[in-house]
């Protein structure tokens, strides 16, 4: 049977023609969540899914918008933070700002894509993969760019678990989600990125191998400092599942083919993003240090003049 990933263009969640349990969080959550963004009421964007992607770069050429973020084939999770043309809203009724901070997925692209990179003037690329990963696939490096590693999980590699059911693989997400904002390591890893970040000119990307989850992370630690509601947050981190669909369906068939529909099932949930994963990280913020900013500051370690500097460089 082919299993291909099919997205939701008002939610950004992505499903399989083969049916995958999907948990979603509760009204009590969704009002705790929204006390990160100084208790204001939350900004939904109507048809968010397709919208913010058009926004991105998915319009392509012919969508009238001269500014957006080139569409990558081989480097398809590459975007920008800023998200939208005019930039993500924030509470405080300002925009962030484009073509500062991009993310993606590993950088091995194409030799047009490659071209494509090199015009953007990218000062910096931020790898947040273990050495393991680094060693199976080097990035190639925008022309001018200089290159950091920060392991912000500490492990020497990462492992790949084989879950039994699509609840165990949503778990273990959702655990490695929690350990970001707990974990010694990862607490380190994310303070020495903003720090590079807030310390750092020109234009800088940050990327993990898939461009989801520790990327993912990162880009929405950045927008929480930039104010923007955690809606549009929550939106930005589920276009990973719009923009990766061909390689998740294609992983998703790899493990089918190897070792059956049954398997390919329990570990679909691992190579896409779920709203509970992103959700529990921000719960898990909440409940260890009370607001965002207490996990900037002491969690992480950054200083108040940091998040400023970051903030003044996100937003306009």
């Amino acid at each position: 049977m082919t299993l291909t990933a099919k997205v939701d263009s008002s939610s950004g969640r992505i499903g399989f023609d083969i049916h995958v349990p999907q948990r979603t969080a509760t009204e009590d959550v969704c009002r705790s969540r929204r006390a990160f963004l100084k208790g204001t009421a939350s900004v939904m964007l109507a048809g968010a899914g397709s919208a913010l992607l058009s926004a991105c770069g998915g319009g392509g050429p012919g969508s009238g918008d001269a500014a957006v973020t080139p569409r990558l084939a081989s480097v398809e999770n590459f975007r920008d933070v800023g998200g939208a043309a005019a930039g993500y809203p924030t509470i405080d009724g300002k925009v962030v700002r484009r073509g500062v901070f991009y993310r993606s997925n590993v950088l091995a692209p194409s030799a047009a894509d490659k071209a494509t990179l090199d015009s953007l003037g990218i000062a910096v690329v931020y790898d947040l993969r273990t050495p393991g990963e680094i060693a199976r696939t080097a990035d190639a490096l925008p022309v001018g760019a200089g290159y950091q590693t920060i392991n912000v999980i500490g492990a020497d590699d990462v492992a790949s678990p084989a879950y039994d059911t699509p609840a165990d693989a949503i778990a273990a997400m959702e655990r490695a989600q929690r350990d970001y904002v707990l974990g010694a390591a990862q607490r380190q890893g994310f303070g020495a990125l903003l720090t590079q970040l807030a310390a750092t000119t020109g234009v800088q990307v940050i990327h993990s191998s898939y461009g989801k989850d520790r990327a993912g992370w990162a880009a929405a630690l950045l927008l929480s400092i930039a104010n923007v509601p955690f809606d549009v947050i929550m939106q930005d981190y589920l276009l990973s599942n719009t923009y990766a669909a061909a390689s998740i369906s294609a992983r998703v068939a790899a493990v089918s083919t190897q070792s059956g529909q049954t398997a390919a099932l329990a570990n679909a949930p691992a190579f896409s993003v779920q709203p509970s994963f992103l959700q529990v990280a921000f719960d898990q913020v909440h409940e260890t240090f009370g607001t965002m900013n207490a996990y900037l500051t002491q969690g992480l370690g950054l200083s108040p003049d940091q998040i400023d500097r970051l903030h003044d460089r996100l937003v306009v």
